[in-house]
């Protein structure tokens, strides 16, 4: 498996408030805050990573939340939908409770022959409940309010709005191992085989569409899984050598990262399972405490005293 994508690893977005982001994604949808640290390169923000118990690979969605950050724009190069995957027969539960917040949505529908209900976040960013036609068979983070018959299992999909998708399309399968696997109109879906679960991309063709603008209730990038740092050279050697401009190894204290930006626009990384989030948490405290980088320690009474106050 040394030399396969893993599917998704995580999915880091932009959000404008701090507590309004934490409140939706853990009492609303249910998620687990594995994390709390701040931007690597703007520690004066949060970095805020929601998942399961444990903050598994294909379960992390992530979010640096500006304070005052504009609104984004969906368009092309961009990652524009963030497909969950829900147990059958939860979507009534999901209607309901996105009735009782507040939260916009659309009526269920279909695509590729799955059932899946579409809900924007508060700063406008798209999510999709998705029925798999598998079963998913992991378990879930569960609430008081949100239990394992309803509960968010974790990534299903993303989707990738392109003015044109060859350029990606040859990343995903020349250099991921990702194959065509369906198509519906402009819509092409592509999966690898080496996981059952968050192993779907789904590429948008729109080529008369507007460049979207990366903000608040945007995506900043996807990131892919492998699952060592064997695997995590491998896959730099072979992206540097399709000509792409890729990032030394870049250590995120509970990954390790590469980044380049694929043909279309949108910012790519590989990420590594090691070493984990419970690197300097117990499992049963992760995301209680304010984590920093050890380059940012020597600024926590500033830091504290700079972020927002979170109620947890």
């Amino acid at each position: 498996m040394n030399d396969r994508i893993l599917g998704l690893h995580h999915i880091t977005a932009i959000a404008g408030n701090a507590q309004r982001n934490f409140d939706f994604y853990t009492k609303v949808l249910g998620l687990r805050l594995v994390k709390k640290t701040v931007n690597f390169d703007d520690p004066g923000t949060y970095h805020f990573y929601f998942g399961d118990e444990t903050g598994s690979a294909g379960t992390i969605l992530t979010f640096f939340p500006w304070e005052g950050m504009q609104p984004g724009r969906r368009g092309t190069g961009q990652a524009t939908e963030i497909g969950y995957s829900v147990p059958a027969g939860s979507l009534d539960f999901w209607l309901q409770r996105l009735q009782q917040h507040g939260v916009t949505y659309n009526k269920p529908s279909e695509k590729f022959g799955e059932q899946y209900l579409t809900l924007l976040d508060p700063d406008g960013l798209k999510l999709e409940l998705t029925v798999a036609a598998a079963p998913d068979a992991r378990t879930p983070w569960t609430t008081a309010e949100v239990g394992a018959d309803v509960a968010t299992r974790g990534f299903h999909h993303v989707t990738l709005t392109l003015a044109d998708i060859k350029g990606t399309a040859d990343v995903l399968t020349d250099i991921f191992g990702y194959k065509l696997v369906d198509q519906h109109v402009n819509r092409y879906r592509f999966a690898t085989d080496a996981v059952p679960t968050a192993n779907f991309i789904d590429l948008v063709e729109a080529p008369g569409e507007a460049r979207g603008l990366v903000a608040a209730g945007s995506v900043h990038h996807v990131a892919f899984r492998v699952p060592d740092d064997a695997a995590h050279l491998h896959f730099r050697q072979k992206i540097a050598a399709k000509g792409f401009n890729v990032t030394p190894q870049i250590d995120r204290d509970y990954f390790h990262a590469i980044y380049f930006r694929e043909p279309g626009g949108v910012l790519f990384e590989v990420a590594t399972d090691n070493p984990g989030f419970t690197v300097d948490e117990p499992l049963a405290e992760l995301g209680t405490g304010l984590k920093l980088p050890k380059q940012h320690e020597r600024l926590r009474s500033q830091l504290e005293n700079h972020l927002p106050p979170i109620t947890l």
